[in-house]
């Protein structure tokens, strides 16, 4: 197996065979297995992602079937009992853990999926408004959104800047070091953008509106920006080197989420700039959905046919941990996306291909969700037994 070395600036080295280390630590300060609490880390939150887009994209699938919507709200809630369940055994794990707590921070793996919390917690918003409006109307589903999306957003910058800036002071990586963990960090903006342009119409017209289109657009720009960068370190390390370790080939599915994203907020954007900017941008913001998500979708689907064609190639190496949920959330941005790509264009391939990924994201989430519960109940993933 393929063995990632990493070296700090006090010139100590550090190996991660796989991801069995860096994502599986046992506690240091409790006996290993004593306490589920001792092994939680920021990559469960993954958990909730990958459910929550299961709901999220039905919302805007071209395809409406009898029933469908009531199971998606019924997936959406789910979604947000298992982020409440996480943020209170969380808050507890810091608690109770804290030495064990600020290792994750530091571990140059494993501190790449402090960009799980926000987007989980902004997932939830959504759905509160895509779905949960039914249920709770839609006065408290804005509300509700508006406190998860904004605290999502601010822990979103955060971790972007905060993590890439540790990668840089902290961390000396060798050239085989890069994988698709690295683009956590540097997604929440995207999906602040995206997500953030749900709640404009809810906005009073005029300079709040323009505010909070122009902050999506900015947080647009930062995480695509970061996101080509990182991609393009990505593609380098899969030509030059070995292959991934068996536990982080998932990970290459996670390129797949920048790119849906920006589809999807490129078209959420466009939706909704008519009643916050003049016509002329309005009609530009309408453009530049099709002419920047179209390509984007391309190569989207580009890499999702190499992500499929790596995970065969190497399906029976790969042992089951947290990145499998990597199979979920980044392929359900490119339902959302193709979604946008369809209303705003009209064509037809759009439709069929956003079904026929909702069918793949469903059968994935299927797969991965009674292999978490498996893990939790009878292997290792907490130890709980």
């Amino acid at each position: 197996m393929t063995t990632v070395t990493f070296r700090n600036h006090s010139d100590s080295t550090r190996s991660v065979s796989g991801t069995s280390a860096a994502l599986h630590r046992a506690p240091r300060g409790a006996a290993a297995g004593s306490n589920s609490l001792a092994k939680l880390a920021p990559n469960w939150f993954a958990v909730v992602m990958g459910t929550g887009i299961v709901a999220n994209a039905a919302a805007t699938l071209p395809l409406r079937l009898p029933g469908m919507r009531g199971a998606a709200t019924l997936v959406w809630a789910l979604a947000a009992a298992l982020l409440t369940v996480l943020a209170v055994a969380w808050a507890l794990h810091w608690r109770r853990y804290p030495d064990e707590a600020r290792a994750h921070g530091m571990n140059p793996v494993m501190m790449q999926f402090y960009g799980a919390p926000p987007m989980a917690l902004m997932t939830i918003g959504a759905g509160a408004l895509l779905l949960g409006s039914d249920v709770i109307g839609m006065r408290a589903a804005v509300a509700v959104d508006w406190v998860l999306w904004s605290t999502g957003t601010v822990l979103g910058l955060l971790t972007a800047a905060a993590i890439p800036y540790r990668m840089f002071t902290r961390h000396s990586f060798d050239q085989d070091a890069a994988f698709g963990g690295w683009l956590m960090p540097v997604v929440p903006p995207m999906v602040s953008a995206a997500l953030g342009a749900l709640l404009i119409p809810h906005i009073p017209a005029g300079q709040p509106r323009l505010t909070m289109l122009v902050a999506c657009l900015a947080m647009f720009g930062l995480s695509l920006i970061a996101a080509f960068v990182l991609v393009t370190i990505l593609w380098s390390r899969l030509l030059h080197h070995d292959p991934l370790p068996m536990g982080m080939v998932a990970t290459v599915w996670l390129v797949l989420g920048p790119l849906g994203q920006s589809v999807t907020a490129a078209g959420a954007l466009a939706n909704v700039a008519p009643g916050a900017v003049p016509d002329r941008y309005a009609a530009g913001f309408e453009v530049f959905s099709v002419l920047f998500g179209i390509p984007t979708w391309g190569f989207a689907m580009l890499w999702l046919a190499l992500a499929i064609a790596v995970t065969w190639h190497f399906r029976r190496g790969m042992p089951f941990n947290m990145t499998w949920w990597g199979f979920t959330f980044p392929l359900g941005t490119c339902v959302t996306g193709s979604s946008a790509l369809y209303l705003h264009t009209g064509a037809d391939l759009f439709a069929v291909i956003a079904v026929a990924l909702y069918a793949l994201l469903l059968a994935a989430f299927t797969v991965v969700a009674a292999k978490t519960v498996r893990g939790v109940l009878y292997g290792d993933l907490l130890r709980v037994r």
